[in-house]
């Protein structure tokens, strides 16, 4: 008997057994600010309001209003967890993502019968249908704007369906049938298939998918230059799993889903029209970003009339995420370690070891890059990799170069780089008048009138924590003796 293929489920029996990595929860949790507030405790991490900690995944099994259904929160918020679940090492994530991307394993169609997600069907034509009362979509904060789908992916293809992609949006659900979508100007290829529908005036059929395999959300995240309009980021799930993502076509709109997600939510994104995101509540937030900031209620997001709901019959997962949290830091970071790796291997071949995108950035706005030093001749090839860097993801802020003795995953020893391997005189870089990410609060005109001429605009920092080639005599670490039998003495 064949084994059933990769999804959330397969996922959750492999960890389930680890109390440090799964958690669940028959205790009652209202979805509204509550199950967000008790998980900022548990697991959250990130940048989420202190305290938090790095903790396991965790089910709610009970959720208030919506007694067939289950939560889950937290899947990625441990990049150790993302390595379990990736079967590789927490550390070298962003080359195997690397890899994936660069040997992609196409997406294949099943039909209705072979796709769980397809199990149940509400159409919006039903005289119940109310898309707030069927799915359990949380708030994070009391000012949240609604509740929001966020970890839901997106399926959209061009108007001539030759191109396909997904991402990932912020979503809140506005009434029965409603979803408002924040899609980034510039940011996403959703964006470019959109205009064209615009341009001819028609709506854009999509499928919301909820409940992956982290293989699909996390390669979902890529962006441009790694993978270009029209390299459709499921072949990235596919290679990592080494097994292609099933696909099955809608019940109600001509667009594909993912067939063994918990939810399919069908849809069209209206032309040329928006609404007030927080027109429910009037409180001027959306929801908590990855900055570590609640982002602002965007006045005219776009519209999704919604078509059907698809699910699966067995208590189906909706799966959400704290913005700012460590699940936000894995799920955003890792691709962006693979799309600069991905540059610089091309560009200056072994010269960079490793990448990494702390927390401390959210995953987006910094990587510490560990540099090798071959020769004198490689000397300020660091900085180059790091405009590289930067080159790679344009939402990148600030990058930290470092030795390649130094560990990139532990905080004291990069400090330690910058506190003992560097001189602000000389070794700091400022790029100023770039771009980078909106929800940067920083980023405003009024903060620095002369630089920042519009929002998300951005001065990027670097700095060289590398030991010159012709110092490194006087920058070793003190020598330990190796002791191989060191573990015999904790027995």
């Amino acid at each position: 008997m064949s084994e059933e293929p990769y999804d959330l489920r397969k996922v959750l029996a492999e960890i389930k057994s680890d109390p440090t990595q799964y958690h669940e929860t028959n205790k009652e949790i209202n979805p509204d600010a509550d199950l967000a507030g008790v998980y900022r405790y548990i697991g959250a991490g990130g940048t989420v309001q202190r305290p938090t900690t790095e903790g396991p995944a965790m089910m709610f099994n009970n959720v208030t209003g919506f007694p067939d259904s289950r939560v889950l929160i937290g899947l990625m918020a441990s990049r150790k967890r993302v390595g379990k679940i990736l079967h590789h090492d927490y550390k070298t994530l962003g080359h195997l993502l690397n890899d994936a991307v660069t040997h992609p394993v196409k997406p294949v169609k099943v039909d209705h019968d072979a796709a769980p997600a397809q199990e149940v069907v509400h159409k919006a034509t039903d005289p119940d249908f109310d898309i707030r009362k069927l799915l359990a979509a949380p708030t994070n904060t009391p000012v949240d704007a609604g509740p929001y789908i966020t970890v839901g992916v997106v399926y959209g293809s061009s108007p001539d369906n030759q191109e396909s992609d997904v991402t990932i949006h912020r979503m809140v659900l506005e009434d029965k049938d409603t979803i408002g979508m924040y899609i980034m100007p510039g940011g996403r290829h959703l964006g470019a298939f959109l205009k064209e529908y615009e341009a001819k005036n028609e709506p854009m059929p999509i499928t919301i998918n909820i409940g992956l395999d982290p293989a699909i959300t996390i390669g979902a995240t890529f962006e441009p230059p790694t993978t270009p309009l029209g390299y459709n980021e499921l072949q990235v799930a596919g290679a990592l799993r080494d097994e292609p993502v099933q696909l099955v076509d809608g019940v109600a709109v001509n667009q594909l889903g993912i067939a063994r997600s918990e939810w399919i939510i069908e849809g069209e994104i209206l032309p040329n029209t928006h609404m007030q995101e927080d027109i429910n509540t009037n409180t001027g937030f959306a929801m908590p970003e990855f900055p570590g900031y609640n982002g602002t209620a965007n006045p005219a997001v776009n519209v999704v009339k919604i078509k059907a709901v698809t699910h699966r019959k067995d208590n189906p997962i909706v799966q959400t995420v704290i913005g700012p949290s460590e699940e936000h830091v894995s799920m955003a970071g890792i691709p962006t370690e693979a799309s600069i790796l991905n540059l610089v291997d091309r560009a200056i071949p072994g010269k960079v070891k490793n990448v990494y995108n702390a927390p401390a950035g959210d995953g987006k706005l910094m990587t510490i890059m560990q540099i090798h030093k071959e020769d004198e001749a490689d000397e300020g090839i660091q900085r180059q990799a790091a405009i590289l860097a930067f080159s790679a993801f344009k939402e990148l802020k600030t990058v930290i170069l470092v030795d390649e003795d130094v560990d990139i995953f532990d905080w004291n020893d990069v400090m330690w780089t910058i506190n003992t391997r560097f001189q602000a005189d000389k070794d700091i870089m400022v790029l100023e008048g770039m771009r980078n990410h909106p929800l940067d609060p920083s980023e405003l005109p009024e903060y620095d009138p002369a630089r920042i001429r519009i929002r998300g605009m951005s001065s990027k920092l670097v700095l060289d924590g590398t030991v010159p080639f012709d110092m490194k005599d006087k920058f070793k670490r003190a020598p330990f003796k190796e002791m191989p039998d060191w573990r015999e003495y904790l027995e």
